[in-house]
């Protein structure tokens, strides 16, 4: 993991295209800005893993299903 130290109105650029930038600071809570193009996702961390696991279960969900109607014909 990189760290890095950034005051308020300083930015980071990731991949040559995409910029965060430190809006406000207060206290234990830090505002972020993300520029970046519209077909970059941007998700918060818990969203994220929250996609993943209805993935997951849809996906074995759906392979279920598919087994059962192998096993009925």
């Amino acid at each position: 993991m990189l760290a890095l130290s950034r005051r308020k109105g300083e930015s980071l650029i990731l991949n040559n295209n995409i910029e965060i930038t430190v809006l406000e600071i207060r206290g234990d809570q830090i505002k972020l800005g993300i520029d970046a193009p519209r077909e970059v996702p941007i998700y918060r961390k818990e969203v994220y893993e929250q996609i993943g696991e209805a993935n997951k279960e849809a996906v074995q969900s759906k392979g279920l299903k598919n087994l059962k109607k192998m096993l009925e014909e």
